[in-house]
């Protein structure tokens, strides 16, 4: 059985804890992988390599760490295929899904790879007689990611690599679902040739989790994960002294117009809804049908759910994959049964699907539950699988005012011809990322990814410009150069420009 070890100091480094954890093939339902489960004491080794590295990284010139970060995304593009081929293999999401997962992750290697301009400072000469004033921005020290199963490639690139370019050091925490993927992004780095510690993984559960919130020589903490999850790692982090940037849950909705093109609303509903089997952050898992044009969209969309392909991720026939578990294939089964019985109608019900040939995988099929009560299980919770909830609203103010009431407020978009609506639909819903005629609105790398309310904790979204503003300090520096024959005296008063 293969086992995925930790990668500390610039090598592959067994575990000694003894724990390892099961990571299944979820098309097969099999165990193919084991992964190390690390102790405290392991996740100490992975924060002492990233100190050290730390003393000549963060003084390493630009010039220097962007012509690693230029290979290093050769080499990305160079194994694309082998690893999406590991993130289907482990999360089980199709081929293709897990090919765009990996170019979304390398727009952030080539925002890094730019960093120079990022981080270029501010000078302003003169301020008083004979003083400047400048600005500049450094990196903080060892950078720690804890990331989640459903992108195990994509969300590590979001931090990562503008970590590093800003001089930081770094240690991932993967999650043990899926960790082959994480692990060989840094088998590559070290490939491009970044120095042994700059970039560290440590696997492992809720132990080595609590040690990087509480480690001294950790500055930053940076998650993506559920919302009970993010709520506690900021408060950790906080209680513990560190910068910490806490990414939660979502409940995103997808607002429909009358005037909007139904067919590509339904399109997009489909696509939003179950692609990667719906487990997405940024996956629509309510849609709200404005007006009278909720029976015809709910058919549409019916119709199109019942002719996917859903099957194995390697079989490049199949649309939709399995769910990552078990354990959580049944808890998304459960949203559907007890629909009904908390007064929504369910048009599909997919729990009972199943796969020739793959019986034990972790399958499920698509389920559409319509006029579903805001009360309603499947309404309140992030269900994170092929759910889609269709909720009925008479006007557009009805429908904002529902939207705004959820406590998430990650992703949202609106389906309509009307410009003026559309403006105003942007001002007004409260939510971190907004697409108009776009139903999953992730931002191309050069803006920020992030939330508000409950999908956000923390002032600063995730890469971007926000990212850089994350992984680096200000500091602002007054200079003056008296000449000889200067006189300054003795004035116990104010400092004033003159």
């Amino acid at each position: 059985m293969k086992t995925v070890n930790h990668w500390i100091g610039g090598k592959s480094v067994e575990g000694t804890s003894g724990n390892h954890g099961p990571v299944f093939n979820p098309a097969t339902g099999a165990q193919d992988t084991r992964v190390a489960l690390a102790s405290v004491e392991e996740v100490d080794a992975a924060v002492a390599a990233a100190k050290e590295a730390f003393r000549s990284w963060g003084t390493v010139s630009l010039s220097k760490r962007t012509a690693i970060l230029y290979k290093y995304r050769e080499l990305l593009d160079a194994h694309r295929d082998e690893i999406a081929e590991l993130i289907t293999a482990e999360h089980g999401k199709v081929h293709s899904d897990a090919l765009g997962e990996v170019a979304r992750g390398l727009e952030i290697v080539e925002l890094a790879c730019g960093i120079a301009e990022k981080l270029k400072g501010e000078l302003s000469t003169g301020v008083s007689t004979g003083v400047d004033v400048s600005s500049i921005r450094q990196p903080l020290g060892v950078v720690a990611g804890i990331t989640p199963f459903n992108f195990p490639a994509m969300v590590p690139m979001w931090m990562f690599p503008v970590a590093i370019a800003c001089g930081n050091t770094f240690v991932l925490k993967p999650s043990e679902k899926d960790p082959s993927a994480s692990h060989r992004l840094v088998e590559l780095a070290a490939e491009a040739g970044l120095p042994d510690g700059v970039l560290n993984v440590v696997n492992g559960d809720k132990v080595a989790v609590d040690r990087l919130l509480e480690h001294p020589d950790v500055a930053v903490v940076s998650f993506v994960g559920s919302t009970p999850i993010a709520k506690y790692i900021q408060s950790r982090a906080v209680e513990h002294g560190k910068r910490v940037q806490a990414l939660g849950g979502a409940k995103n909705h997808m607002l429909v117009l009358p005037d909007a093109d139904l067919d590509f609303a339904a399109d997009n509903a489909i696509n939003a809804a179950y692609g990667s089997a719906g487990e997405r952050c940024m996956a629509v898992s309510v849609v709200v049908a404005v007006g009278d044009i909720g029976d015809d969209l709910v058919k549409k969309i019916a119709d199109r759910a019942a002719k996917l392909r859903i099957g194995p991720g390697n079989d490049p026939s199949s649309e939709m994959g399995p769910l990552i578990t078990k354990e959580h294939r049944d808890k998304v089964a459960s949203y559907v049964h007890g629909a009904a019985a908390q007064g929504a109608e369910v048009v599909v019900d997919g729990t009972g699907y199943t796969v020739e040939g793959h019986e034990k995988g972790f399958f499920i099929g698509v389920s559409l539950l319509d006029k579903v009560p805001t009360t309603a299980d499947a309404y309140r919770d992030e269900i994170f699988g092929p759910v889609l909830c269709v909720v009925r609203a008479e006007t557009y103010d009805e429908a904002i005012e529902l939207i705004n009431s959820s406590k998430w407020g990650n992703g949202t978009a609106i389906f309509t011809r009307d410009g003026g609506a559309a403006r105003r639909f942007q001002l007004e819903v409260e939510a971190g990322m907004v697409g108009v005629n776009v139903p999953i609105p992730v931002p191309v790398g050069y803006h920020s990814f992030g939330g508000w309310k409950d999908s956000l904790f923390g002032d600063q979204h995730i890469y971007g410009n926000d990212g850089v503003r994350f992984y680096t300090r200000g500091k602002v520096v007054t200079t003056r150069w008296p000449e000889p024959s200067e006189e300054v005296g003795i004035n116990l008063g104010f400092p004033k420009n003159h």
